[in-house]
């Protein structure tokens, strides 16, 4: 049985004060059906490990460079992110891939860097609203995925592969729609379809898959409830304490 996990990003949002009160009113409700997270921008990391501390929660940065250091203005590397005592990081948002022209590849060598450098990472692959309505989900899912389990096969052991994936169709992402609970099943089952061609089928069926894309908590448990959707990768809704804990509660049903 694979235990779910319920993410928040951030993203470019907060300040000392609002997130001293989010997490100060999301702390004690994370329940024992799923891992919780928070991925915060780097500079509130240190803020978010004295909040954190003692508790269940998991936490992370948005972001990390391939590179350990050197003449990289504005990155932050791997080494920087755990000296936060994070645990986890996101690589290959699609905003990262829309924004900042990130290839699969590049995603790839992230979230290497990540593994070697004792970060558990979180891979966001999906499609944009034009590649779905031209037939080639499947096509665009596979070309960024494929790059990740062949850079990252290696760290199979005992049939476990230590990476998060999250799909996030491009389309539903803070566009207020989300893609119906077959829809994103259908994807879903697809990526894991593919992990077991790649890497085996038990290794495919151990892999935690969450769905992200206008995530609430309307319409968390219908998601949830799918076969394959392994939890949450949660955005605007992980900024109002009341609708993430109701997210957070979906897992229990």
């Amino acid at each position: 049985m694979r235990k779910k996990i319920v993410a928040g990003n951030w993203k470019m949002n907060g300040s000392l004060a609002d997130n001293q009160a989010l997490i100060s009113e999301i702390l004690t409700a994370l329940p024992d059906s799923c891992e919780g997270a928070v991925f915060c921008p780097a500079p509130y990391l240190s803020q978010v490990q004295g909040l954190l501390a003692g508790s269940a929660w998991s936490y992370g940065s948005q972001d990390i460079s391939v590179f350990e250091s050197g003449a990289y203005t504005g990155e932050i590397s791997v080494s920087m992110v755990k000296e936060f005592g994070a645990t986890m990081t996101l690589v290959g948002h699609s905003e990262r891939r829309a924004y900042h022209g990130e290839t699969s590849a590049t995603v790839a060598e992230k979230a290497h860097a990540a593994l070697v450098g004792g970060l558990r990472p979180i891979v966001c692959i999906g499609e944009t609203l034009a590649e779905r309505e031209s037939g080639r989900t499947f096509d665009v899912i596979a070309s960024q995925l494929d790059p990740v389990v062949e850079k990252l096969s290696a760290f199979v052991r005992d049939a476990q592969w230590p990476v998060v994936l999250a799909y996030e169709p491009v389309w539903a992402i803070g566009t207020g729609k989300t893609a119906s609970p077959e829809q994103a099943q259908e994807v879903h089952q697809f990526i894991r379809e593919r992990l077991a061609t790649l890497l085996g089928q038990d290794v495919a069926q151990g892999v935690r898959i969450l769905y992200g894309g206008s995530v609430k908590s309307s319409n968390a448990q219908e998601l949830f409830a799918q076969n394959d959707i392994d939890g949450g990768l949660v955005g605007g809704a992980a900024l109002i304490s009341k609708d993430f804990v109701g997210i957070l509660q979906a897992t229990l049903r």
